[in-house]
């Protein structure tokens, strides 16, 4: 009888054993479940934010890259513009030039004065036409203004200064009255109407002869040329 007993409690502590495996291995069971989609859940959300890291990052490169592109093409737009406009300055200048030869040459084949374009310094602002011109001249020959009133006074006597003053008698033309006037051609094709012209073959004349207006002048008086 106690061994019946016995075999009954052995059975029922085995089957109360099995019953709470098979709970156990169910209640695991459901517990992996629900722990799967978690981890899931959490991988999702890391790529999200590595795909947005990334989105960032490129975003940050392209505007890097347009910041560069634009700052390049300023510094081109600039380097152009300034280039443009040197040469439109240089352009202008020659093209001021070639008008002013062009009006030379005309003014020349046509008889009428060629004007003189040239500075005129202060000192010698008090004088006037081709008395004006002579005095800049002389400054640039390497006179001093000292000198011109000796230059004055023999231009003045040989043609009162007029660029057109001909000798018929002997040839002589011009303000310096040279003798001939072709003379001057040396000192440019002009030389018939250009005033200019014939003033710097006179200072050279000068020079060369007498070494400055005043030792021209002196010799002048004594010989009523020279």
């Amino acid at each position: 009888m106690d061994r019946q007993w016995n075999r009954i409690a052995i059975r029922a502590a085995s089957l109360a054993l099995l019953a709470a495996g098979v709970a156990g291995g169910t209640y695991l069971g459901h517990d992996r479940d629900l722990r799967v989609p978690a981890t899931q859940a959490d991988l999702v959300v890391q790529a999200d934010a590595e795909d947005m890291q990334l989105i960032k990052r490129q975003h940050g490169e392209h505007a890097a890259a347009r910041a560069y592109q634009r700052e390049a093409e300023s510094e081109a737009a600039t380097k152009a513009a300034a280039e443009a406009s040197w040469a439109s300055g240089k352009a202008h200048t020659l093209e001021k030039a070639v008008k002013q030869k062009r009006d030379d040459a005309k003014n020349a084949a046509a008889g009428a004065t060629v004007p003189y374009a040239g500075p005129i310094p202060a000192s010698c602002a008090e004088y006037s036409g081709n008395r004006k011109t002579g005095c800049a001249l002389m400054l640039n020959a390497g006179f001093k203004i000292d000198e011109f009133p000796c230059l004055d006074k023999i231009w003045n006597k040989e043609s009162g200064w007029n660029h057109r003053a001909e000798n018929k008698g002997s040839g002589a033309y011009g303000i310096p009255q040279a003798l001939p006037g072709s003379k001057m051609k040396s000192a440019g094709a002009d030389w018939k109407t250009s005033p200019a012209t014939q003033i710097k073959w006179g200072l050279g004349y000068i020079k060369g002869k007498y070494d400055s207006p005043c030792g021209a002048w002196s010799y002048w008086s004594s010989h009523h040329s020279y």
